[in-house]
């Protein structure tokens, strides 16, 4: 049996549930920022030498909560994991971020799609398993993946893209061959994030990273409508504990209501958003994650805190004047970059907790 949780702050505020202080964790905090992260790396040989170890992706996860006193933990994994393993050859170059040897760009390669055997992908399964275990029930363990649109824009290309030419050609071209692939793909994400919670996951997050580069209507219909499918498919339920869901959109401020309504627990926003506004729009019917912009870690310890305290004043006393609690999970409004000041990370952490307790403070 897993350890009992001592730290539950997080899926509670997950759940919208009174919580003594407003938790943190920071999209991609196992990562290049951290001197150990990129001393396990250049042991492991290379990327997915790293990723596809369930020893190695256990250190480097655990890692980031060894300095900081975050209040959970992500599995350490890409999100081209599923596309790899329907065999489109996934491979990392130095320097130039991932590619695909086979892109998905016309009718064949669509027809020759389906949903990867779980077993190809058994690696991540016993690094959630792992990583588990060596948590001990300090915090819970957030599982990912990404979503069908963001997958989909990697399968079609290739690779990364400044003006995804080739995936919105198909979408307008051929979207009868859009969606046959976003479904086999909505549905592949939907058993691996499943299989990860059958392993350990505490909670899942799809990351839709590209969905901001749509149309509004190509949104609706290639993004969401695909993310709704994946979280619809959910286990929501494990060892008799509810499985919060996270989506967070990129650019995704615009559909806010829209996304709310996908079936998930939780909506992260990016920093462009107005939380304070955010959290009206959505009446406090899910909780929201984010927002602080990743670039702010660059400046002082003292502007790092303030900042925080700002999102924070933002989001509001979680009880409302009504007696309902609002959710908020503290995070960056995406990814934290290479070059961030470790000490800086240990600033906001401890801004965040202090002053959120101060917010729900009586008078």
């Amino acid at each position: 049996m897993p350890a009992p949780l001592q730290n539950d702050t997080f899926l509670r505020a997950c759940l919208r549930q009174p919580t003594d202080y407003t938790p943190l964790w920071l999209m991609r905090q196992a990562g290049r920022y951290l001197p150990e992260y990129n001393a396990t790396r250049a042991r492991a040989g290379s990327f997915m030498g790293l990723a596809t170890n369930p020893d190695f992706a256990t250190e480097v996860t655990l890692q980031p909560l060894e300095r900081f006193p975050l209040d959970a933990a992500i599995l350490f994994s890409d999100i081209l994991t599923v596309p790899d393993a329907m065999g489109l050859g996934l491979s990392f170059a130095a320097g130039e971020g991932p590619r695909f040897a086979h892109p998905v760009r016309d009718e064949a390669a669509v027809a020759s799609l389906a949903v990867p055997p779980l077993e190809k992908l058994r690696y991540v399964f016993d690094a959630v398993s792992s990583i588990r275990r060596a948590l001990d029930g300090r915090v819970p363990l957030i599982g990912f993946a990404g979503s069908p649109w963001t997958l989909a824009c990697y399968m079609v290309e290739g690779a990364g893209s400044d003006d995804y030419r080739q995936v919105k050609t198909l979408l307008y071209a051929r979207p009868d061959l859009m969606h046959r692939m976003l479904a086999i793909t909505a549905d592949a994400v939907a058993a691996y994030l499943n299989a990860q919670i059958d392993a350990g996951a505490q909670a899942v997050m799809v990351f839709d990273s590209w969905g901001g580069v749509l149309e509004h209507r190509a949104f609706q219909q290639f993004s969401l409508a695909y993310t709704r499918r994946v979280v619809a498919q959910l286990k929501r339920e494990h060892d008799g504990q509810r499985v919060p869901a996270i989506v967070f959109t990129k650019g995704g401020g615009l559909w806010l209501e829209a996304i709310a309504q996908c079936g998930a627990d939780v909506v992260g926003l990016d920093w462009t958003c107005d939380l304070g506004a955010a959290r009206r729009r959505v009446d406090d019917a899910v909780a929201l994650q984010g927002n602080l912009d990743p670039m702010v870690l660059f400046s002082t310890p003292d502007a790092v805190a303030a900042e925080a305290r700002a999102v924070l004043d933002s989001f509001g006393a979680p009880r409302r004047a009504d007696g309902r609690w609002g959710g908020h999970v503290f995070n960056l409004g995406h990814g934290i970059n290479q070059h961030t000041p470790p000490e800086h990370v240990a600033a906001l952490v401890e801004a965040v907790h202090a002053h959120s307790r101060t917010l729900r403070q009586p008078g």
